[in-house]
């Protein structure tokens, strides 16, 4: 009985987390870019610092009509909003976010479960740019397939360096592994996977696969009222485990001073400032180009992750 609790409480707070933190990681980049780019709408709503800017666009999505297009593959267009958001709340189940046991469920190939389940999210936008009888709409499903397809590799090879290093692919195993002194020569791999894991999301400036200004809104362009925001709160929920899984497999995760305490707040610090980056990334550049994309993962991320292997092996040797 006592077991069954412990599981249901569990749960019951992933998915508050999961329900929570992209609700507060989108309000935060409201705020962040009308600081940063003097924009005033966000600021207004509710008055005070536009404090009520996140109820005013879910009551207008809630408004909003429910529109499916006539020659859709209705079954496929329906179910892809939730392909797209369900995988994240999966990943966070496995997610250690302090010591002694504080994670949903310790997985013991848990590096190799979260990667593969985030793989599956991106499936979301091919079915949605698939059933929705539109042109742009296929176009930005072709492009979110090619930028998987180059991304995911560096990706998971840097992920790997880590688990190499480690010894273990269950993330509490890696975690228990860590030293302060893999930072200086794991940072490369981290800042190869916080790019992928960028690009995977499609979030500018390498947001190609929703470019407004070639394909209106890409796979998205035929969704309307809370289906787009279901695709809206997945991106959102994109970038918690995305920054979550950074600082987990390369700052640490729950260390720092006083950890046996306050690990859980280590955890959260550092993925709030990641996110705080994804939110400045996206106000600071441009959008690549396709070609500039493509060229960035294949010449540039995926030799970076290689040598970070070869590193992590020579590293692991002369330790041994």
């Amino acid at each position: 009985m006592d077991s069954t609790l412990d599981v249901v409480l569990r749960l019951v707070a992933v998915l508050v987390v999961f329900l929570v933190l992209p609700l507060v990681v989108g309000q935060t980049e409201h705020k962040v870019m009308a600081h940063m780019q003097g924009r005033l709408g966000p600021m207004y709503a509710g008055g005070f610092h536009g404090w009520a800017q996140l109820v005013a666009d879910g009551v207008k999505f809630a408004q909003k009509e429910d529109v499916v297009p006539a020659a859709a593959d209705r079954r496929v267009f329906q179910l892809a909003p939730a392909v797209a958001l369900l995988p994240y709340l999966l990943v966070l189940i496995a997610i250690p976010v302090g010591p002694h046991g504080f994670v949903g469920e310790a997985v013991d190939a848990g590096l190799f479960f979260v990667l593969a389940v985030m793989g599956v999210g991106v499936l979301g936008s091919l079915m949605a740019g698939w059933a929705s009888a539109n042109k742009f709409s296929l176009l930005g499903g072709v492009r979110t397939a090619a930028q998987l397809m180059a991304y995911e590799v560096p990706m998971l090879l840097t992920a790997a360096s880590v688990a190499m290093a480690a010894g273990t692919v269950s993330l509490p195993g890696i975690l228990d592994a860590f030293h302060w002194w893999w930072i200086p020569w794991q940072i490369v791999g981290g800042l190869v996977f916080f790019t992928a894991g960028l690009a995977e999301l499609q979030r500018p400036p390498f947001d190609m696969p929703v470019a407004d200004s070639e394909i209106i809104f890409g796979a998205y362009t035929e969704y309307t009222g809370l289906r787009f925001a279901l695709f809206l709160l997945a991106e959102y929920a994109g970038i918690v485990v995305l920054c979550a899984l950074t600082a987990v497999l390369f700052l640490g995760g729950w260390h720092g001073p006083m950890s046996g305490s306050l690990g859980w707040l280590w955890t959260l610090v550092k993925t709030g400032l990641l996110a705080f980056v994804v939110i400045w990334l996206r106000v600071s550049y441009p959008r690549l180009r396709e070609d500039q994309l493509q060229k960035l993962a294949w010449t540039i991320l995926i030799p970076l992750s290689l040598a970070q292997i070869a590193l992590t092996g020579v590293v692991k040797v002369v330790i041994s």
